[in-house]
């Protein structure tokens, strides 16, 4: 029975596992291999970080206690550091959790636990020995041969206590560390995922198939799309960068998730890649709402496409929102730009326009009219809210990318519609 649930998809194996009798669901609990999701599962190498940055309710807490408890299986002679933002927060989670060290212990091998001491004896002889974060002069001078770090981007003093474990992480031929982590942006978060001898597991939610499914609705229904949607749900890490241009605070303010009852004129910007295979294509389309402002209904950008590839996703995006009016930059392709969108579809109403500032000039007068309240996003346009965030007041760009592409889309479409002359003349028409 549990070699079959093993190759069984989730759903399947679940309602298997909702059929047995008593025992049997117990015996198929404490097989781990028959529950566990990619996700949790050790990755292979020679990895000296194993880094699993994931949304809540993805397993990360069940994932690091089944990697102690192999562990403490595999060699009596383990010695293991157990570290949480507090002293609290490893016994309440790490050790006497619903996910923790004894709950997924077999019952018959079920180790003993030393709590005012913060120990954690094994049926093998391995030992795990509690730490808080919030006392890092306790990680100086132990050695250990693993460690498990647990919300690690919550820790007070984090710096500190990571490079004293790291210091003592010297047992045994293979060293290592699993840090279990929803994402904030901290230096030591960034720091690990630099390292060259760091692996990363991602995921979000969604991803645990035994969650209940209206829980995950109801935290979709809730939270997607929005900062802390991407951090607490999808395991995202969304930095927040001083003197941005697009505060992630005025971003998720502008997120609606239904468009305006009346449109003006619908303009789609487009930022044309230098080459093909290179940047994205920036294709944004916006409306101007019978309320007088600028309705960012669709970021259509595509990565790595051809001419032709990029110009039919420019007209299919023209098509599905009946755009009066596309303004594509010039500077990267001149005349061609007009050549391509015009042979992707001849009727598509063109307009070029030249830059003769930088991007981060051209999008200040934009992001003006964020700051007025003259602009609403429609749903959840993450890759562009990322771009938006990563411009600079003053110059510069440091958001994902070589080039904040859709971003510049953005700026053309709204300059067009807020800021520049009109190309028809207003209408009126409801949607």
């Amino acid at each position: 029975m549990l070699a079959m649930a093993v190759d069984m998809a989730p759903e399947k194996r679940f309602a298997l596992f909702l059929e047995q009798e008593p025992a049997m669901r117990s015996a198929m609990l404490q097989q781990w291999s028959t529950w566990a999701h990619p996700g949790q599962v050790p990755p292979p190498g020679d990895w000296r970080v194993w880094l699993i940055r994931a949304g809540r309710g993805f397993g990360k807490t069940r994932a690091g206690a089944e990697w102690v408890s192999a562990l403490a299986r595999a060699d009596p002679e383990a010695r293991i550091a157990l570290v949480g933002g507090t002293m609290e927060d490893v016994r309440r989670v790490m050790v006497e959790g619903a996910g923790g060290l004894l709950a997924c212990a077999v019952a018959e091998a079920r180790p003993i636990w030393r709590r005012d001491a913060g120990e954690l004896e094994f049926a093998s002889g391995a030992k795990a020995f509690a730490y808080s974060a919030e006392a890092p002069e306790a990680l100086r001078g132990p050695e250990h041969g693993a460690a498990w770090c647990d919300e690690l981007a919550k820790w007070r003093y984090g710096d500190k206590a990571w490079d004293n474990l790291m210091l003592g992480l010297r047992l045994g031929e293979r060293p290592r560390a699993l840090v279990t982590t929803t994402p904030r942006p901290v230096n030591l978060l960034r720091r690990i995922m630099a390292a060259t001898g760091t692996v990363e597991t991602r995921g979000g939610t969604r991803d645990n198939p035994h969650l209940p499914g209206a829980f995950v609705e109801e935290m979709e229904a809730l939270y997607a799309g929005s900062r802390l949607g991407r951090q607490e749900l999808d395991g995202d890490l969304v930095e927040a960068l001083d003197h941005a241009l697009w505060p992630r605070a005025t971003l998720e303010a502008v997120r609606t998730q239904a468009g305006p009852a009346a449109v003006r004129r619908v303009v789609v910007g487009v930022d044309p890649p230098a080459t093909a295979g290179g940047d994205a294509c920036g294709i944004v389309a916006a409306a101007l709402g019978g309320d007088g402002r600028a309705w960012v209904l669709e970021d259509a950008s595509v990565q790595g496409a051809s001419p032709e590839r990029w110009a039919a996703a420019v007209a299919a995006c023209a098509r599905r929102h009946g755009a009066d009016r596309v303004v594509a930059e010039r500077n990267q392709g001149g005349d061609m730009v007009r050549s391509v969108l015009m042979a992707a579809d001849a009727g598509l109403p063109v307009t070029l326009v030249h830059a003769t500032r930088g991007k981060v000039a051209r999008a200040e007068p934009v992001a003006a009219l964020y700051e007025r309240d003259r602009v609403r996003h429609v749903g959840a346009l993450r890759a562009l809210e990322d771009e938006l965030a990563g411009l600079v007041v003053g110059g510069g760009y440091d958001g994902p990318g070589r080039s904040p592409d859709r971003a510049d889309a953005l700026v053309w479409a709204l300059t067009a519609l807020m800021l520049g002359t009109p190309v028809t003349k207003p209408g009126v028409r409801v949607v």
